[in-house]
């Protein structure tokens, strides 16, 4: 599949068929992840495959129904990727941080989290990014050690529907050139 067609025709799938995983699969995915740009190579993400139901409930449990509808994804989804970030690794330079941006943690997470989602759905698996949850109650969950963050979380399967593509806006709503708000380029 084309890399475009992937990032076009890529949807937020919340609804997922039983059927089972393979491991080849998962890995397959994660090396996706893995291959993922980040400050200075760091590498600061870490993944955990959750299979089992019952732990895929209890972290389901730290999603708020009332402002995420990714819970039923969470339980129903064959595996949930739960993307954690070791800290005080991307953004830092010398123990230093060069950027009024802080701790890079969140960009290179979220760099890696798209490279697997768009490689699931080269494969023909839906996913969607959850990140509305209780980050600390699922590092409890799931034994995350102090000095690292769970960032984000992703189940994944073959979808039971594909939700229709939402509108995008134009590229002229969007870009400007050489100063912000500059619409047209200067000839």
């Amino acid at each position: 599949m084309d890399v475009m067609q992937a990032i076009k025709e890529r949807r937020s799938v919340r609804k997922y068929k039983p059927d089972s995983l393979s491991d080849e699969i998962i890995n397959d995915v994660l090396e996706a992840a893995r291959w993922a740009p980040s400050w200075n190579n760091t590498q600061c993400w870490r993944f955990i495959v959750v299979r089992d139901p019952d732990i895929q409930q209890k972290l389901a449990q730290t999603i708020r129904p009332d402002t995420n509808r990714g819970i039923t994804a969470v339980k129903e989804a064959p595996v949930t990727i739960v993307a954690c970030a070791e800290l005080g690794k991307a953004g830092f330079y010398k123990d230093v941080e060069p950027t009024d941006k802080g701790d890079w943690f969140m960009f290179d997470v979220a760099l890696a989290m798209q490279n697997l989602a768009l490689r699931a759905y080269s494969l023909g698996l839906g996913t969607v990014h959850i990140g509305l949850f209780d980050a600390l109650e699922a590092a409890k969950i799931l034994g995350v050690p102090q000095g690292y963050a769970v960032v984000e979380m992703i189940p994944i399967g073959q979808f039971n529907e594909i939700p229709k593509t939402p509108r995008r806006r134009e590229l002229n709503e969007l870009v400007f050139y050489e100063r912000f708000g500059q619409s047209q380029r200067m000839t």
